[in-house]
């Protein structure tokens, strides 16, 4: 009864990364793969030439730990390049998540999460934050 989704395209957003949680705030494009029942693959793309310019090109992992009727129960790992308030460096999170599908609606995904991430933007050194991320923010795809 679990939502199977190996083979299947999804196309949505993900605004997880640090890029994300500045001034001029700029969502990822995001394409997710499933490989197989239990793993799957995700390319985020964004981008802004606004002043200051904001980006992320980033890729994330999901392995299924629990399957249930219209929900999956992940865990993510990923990283990307970001440039947020004229910095740029990289990120990398891992996180808990899950991929809820409603009845009815079995190719749209509403996910969130919850974890860590750590980024090195230059001047700024290392610096660790916490993640907890609704569908607003995880992410929202639709599978083809």
């Amino acid at each position: 009864m679990a939502r199977d989704l190996q083979g299947r395209l999804g196309l949505g957003y993900n605004s997880q990364f640090v890029n994300s949680v500045v001034a001029s705030r700029v969502p990822g494009v995001s394409v997710k793969y499933a490989l197989t029942r239990d793993i799957a693959l995700e390319a985020i793309v964004g981008s802004s030439t606004a002043s200051p310019s904001n980006s992320v090109t980033a890729v994330k992992f999901f392995k299924n730990l629990f399957l249930e009727t219209n929900l999956n129960f992940y865990f993510t790992f990923g990283g990307g390049i970001v440039a947020a308030n004229q910095k740029s460096g990289s990120e990398f999170l891992g996180a808990l998540g899950a991929e809820f599908f409603i009845p009815g609606l079995e190719s749209l995904g509403l996910a969130f999460e919850a974890g860590g991430s750590v980024h090195n933007l230059t001047g700024d050194g290392f610096s660790f934050r916490t993640i907890g991320v609704s569908f607003l923010d995880a992410g929202i795809r639709f599978y083809f």
